[in-house]
């Protein structure tokens, strides 16, 4: 049996779960990321903005991609899947075993969660949340 790790992304930043769930993966494990919507993306407000909406006109209009979401499970999920060595075998095993929701599913409710917290005083940053509001 594999081992299971439930990830609390209130308040975390994006880009340090994703290379923790990242590593773990690749190791065998399981990861469950759950309120993937109060995640944390550090920079300028405008910046953040303007660089999303540019990664969404990559993939155009034709249905060939890159595709990227507007939903904060899928931006989390996206951003585990740039930590991976993507083409290879190992990591497209390692991705089918990270989960991420927006809420805290029921069953894993009561489990113990690891946090990823980060106090930020003086640094700008976003909600997963408001940048999808905002595309």
């Amino acid at each position: 049996m594999t081992n299971e790790i439930i990830i609390d992304a209130t308040g975390g930043v994006v880009g340090r779960m994703a290379s923790f769930s990242a590593k773990k993966l690749l190791l065998g494990s399981t990861v469950v990321i759950v309120n993937c919507d109060e995640a944390i993306v550090t920079g300028p407000r405008k910046a953040l903005i303007e660089q999303y909406r540019m990664k969404r006109t990559y993939g155009g209009t034709s249905h060939k991609g890159p595709y990227y979401s507007r939903v904060p499970e899928r931006m989390v999920r996206r951003a585990i899947r740039g930590m991976l060595p993507w083409p290879k075998a190992r990591a497209t095993e390692a991705f089918k075993r990270a989960m991420c929701f927006n809420g805290v599913p029921s069953n894993y409710a009561s489990k113990e969660k690891l946090s990823f917290k980060k106090e930020i005083k003086d640094q700008k940053f976003m909600k997963l949340k408001e940048i999808s509001k905002l595309m």
